[in-house]
């Protein structure tokens, strides 16, 4: 090959490299809204939502996050980083001033306007699905790692939760008595605390766990009133270990008169846990669903420990 020859050779292979680059550079994903986001570089994300940012962490790509919502409380790295606010209550500006190329959100992050006007500002914005079952916990792995332009990471850690899921499953299918759970979420205004009705993912985690969502009546989070107690029979009382904190205590939370008459009051059965892993459905939904179903079953607890596990 003569001179001219290989320079021409050379120029190619670099314009069709560079070609190569930017179609992995650039990459199409459909978000929860059913829209097609365009991602040029991903090199500095805003990650909104717990389940999200674990996401990412777990995909190796902490370098690239330059700030997180309040909710974002894990690992220990994600919590360190520059907080942005709640993620149902995100401003535009402090986001902007980040200069971020690519804002990762749950799919009930808002307000509206706010990601509107980072739309407008030419910021890619990925609302990423949400919903409480182990299958949505795969969705939404594998939109952050397309987004992210991390698929092979991501079907790795996908291929890892289907196999801890499946680890928790079998545990859980050992037991044939299934508790009925009541879940309790303070929002610390000093009024009743809310309930978990159906399609709520404190719903999906109890049921994942072996037991039964007492209520059924309501779909969502509704205050409870001594007679829904009653009538919802609960066996435990399921919050949040922040919830715990805001209701003052075990003994405060055993005291609300809308529990006062349920099995749970009798037996003095409560279980508090960490919120997000409890209700984020993201990479530790399997931990959590052990670590529920231990707590729901005493006799998995000593099962284990007779097996020396």
């Amino acid at each position: 090959m003569n001179r001219l020859a290989a320079s021409a050779f050379c120029a190619l292979s670099a314009l069709v490299f560079l070609a190569g680059k930017q179609a992995n550079a650039d990459a199409r994903v459909v978000d929860a809204t059913g829209q097609t986001v365009l991602i040029g570089e991903a090199s500095r994300i805003v990650s909104v939502g717990g389940a999200v940012t674990e996401i990412v962490f777990a995909l190796g790509l902490s370098d690239r996050v330059v700030a997180v919502d309040s909710t974002s409380r894990y690992p220990d790295e994600a919590a360190a980083k520059p907080d942005v606010g709640y993620m149902r209550r995100l401003g535009a500006e402090p986001i902007l001033a980040l200069e971020p190329t690519l804002v990762l959100a749950v799919e009930d992050a808002g307000p509206p306007d706010a990601l509107e006007q980072l739309r407008e500002a030419g910021v890619p914005v990925v609302l990423v699905p949400d919903e409480s079952s182990p299958a949505g916990v795969i969705e939404k792995i594998a939109v952050v790692a397309k987004a992210l332009d991390a698929r092979e990471e991501g079907r790795v850690l996908e291929t890892r939760f289907e196999a801890e899921m499946r680890e928790a499953a079998a545990l859980v299918d050992t037991m044939t008595v299934r508790p009925r759970v009541l879940f309790l979420l303070s929002i610390g205004s000093g009024g009743a605390p809310l309930a978990a009705g159906r399609n709520t993912s404190a719903a999906g985690i109890i049921e994942l766990a072996g037991g039964i969502n007492a209520i059924d009546e309501f779909e969502g989070y509704r205050p409870l009133s001594p007679e829904a107690a009653v009538d919802a029979a609960p066996e435990v009382i399921l919050v949040t270990d922040r919830s715990l904190r805001l209701l003052g205590g075990e003994r405060e939370l055993l005291a609300i008169p809308e529990i006062a008459l349920t099995p749970a009051r009798q037996h003095e059965r409560i279980v508090a846990l960490d919120g997000l892993l409890l209700l984020g459905f993201g990479p530790r939904t399997a931990t959590a669903v052990t670590e529920l179903a231990r707590r729901l079953h005493p006799a998995l607890g000593r099962r284990s420990a007779a097996d020396g596990r």
